[in-house]
């Protein structure tokens, strides 16, 4: 933790693909350590320990992905020297390259770097440190939905997708957060880090934040549909879509290929990027996810429902691929039928 005696300068980095909503979501949390737990408790505001402000471009206001104005205050050429760069999520498309698109944002990251200053990233904001080259050959977190944006374009990245917050490089200065809301863990994370962890969880407390120690394994989708140039493997897909419940799935998807069982497991793996057998897994967890989150079957039964005739190999499969129990998971996820159920 750094011992201050002025304010943190934390800049929070912004450009027209950015969502309002974390942008102004963090200017909330950084202004709150020290002020509002205070305020609230006692009706006097304590004094702020972190000085945020938004920084973009020349400084022009400009209308936020979510379509909010967002005002900067202050140009990346004009931005006091800042302790903390915080980056929110970008909306980029998932997979693709975006060079040469934020040329002047990654010249002042790695500046920023260069001076001492932390990097922070949430979701897809994780791009930018790759553009700014500090990602080559190093471990790093995203979207799960991201994942390849960084393998595709950055070389030697190891992203780690399980994980909620990963810090990497020297000193660990560059932190970054999965996806989604974790933009709130990132935020509570820096100001434990440099100012305290008694003011991060009095702002945890102000705005009852809770801490998603499970990371992003149980949100994330077990499976993409990739539609490939391979016309007998889509063919597959469909046909598994609709089949994944009957016995042996991976036979019969065999005899509707034509092909000898080692040239189908080949060719469905080349054009999916997964195993048979674990496409058949990922279609079935995921109705199991669905039923789970939305309806009150014992979980013996949707085990039965999705094609298993074994619930404990379920539940370990299950545990395996979510991250959870069915049983937790059904507890996490199901709280908001549970609410439509009292009404």
């Amino acid at each position: 933790m750094i011992e201050q005696t002025t304010p943190l300068n934390v800049a929070i980095l912004a450009a027209p693909e950015a969502t309002a909503s974390t942008i102004y979501g963090m200017f909330d949390l950084f202004s709150s350590p020290g002020r509002d737990f205070l305020f609230i408790t006692s009706g006097a505001a304590g004094t702020p320990r972190m000085r945020p402000y938004v920084v973009a471009g020349d400084g022009s206001p400009f209308r936020a992905a979510n379509g909010i104005w967002v005002r900067p205050d202050h140009a990346l050429s004009d931005c006091p020297r800042p302790d903390i760069v915080c980056i929110p999520d970008f909306f980029v498309n998932p997979g693709e390259s975006v060079a040469g698109q934020y040329d002047a944002e990654a010249r002042w990251l790695k500046r920023a770097h260069d001076d001492g200053a932390m990097l922070a990233s949430a979701c897809s904001g994780a791009v930018l440190l790759g553009e700014a080259g500090l990602l080559d050959n190093r471990e790093a977190t995203i979207h799960w939905g991201y994942v390849e944006t960084l393998t595709n374009n950055y070389p030697g990245v190891k992203v780690r997708p399980d994980q909620s917050l990963v810090l990497t490089g020297e000193a660990q200065r560059v932190v970054m957060a999965g996806g989604g809301s974790s933009w709130q863990d990132l935020a509570l994370y820096l100001i434990a880090r440099f100012v305290g962890l008694k003011e991060a969880m009095e702002v945890a407390k102000v705005y009852m934040l809770q801490w998603h120690d499970m990371g992003q394994q149980p949100f994330a989708a077990l499976m993409r549909f990739r539609q490939t140039s391979d016309a007998v493997i889509n063919r597959c897909q469909r046909w598994a879509e609709l089949n994944y419940r009957t016995p042996s799935p991976v036979t019969a998807m065999t005899k509707l290929s034509g092909l000898s069982e080692r040239s189908f497991v080949r060719r469905f793996a080349r054009a999916t990027d997964m195993k048979a057998i674990d496409y058949i897994h990922a279609l079935r967890l995921e109705q199991a996810k669905q039923m789970l989150e939305t309806g009150g079957l014992p979980v013996e039964a949707v085990a039965n429902e999705v094609g298993y005739e074994d619930a404990s190999f379920f539940g370990r499969l299950f545990r395996r691929k979510v991250g959870l129990t069915p049983a937790q998971y059904r507890i996490r996820f199901g709280a908001l039928r549970r609410a439509l159920s009292r009404d």
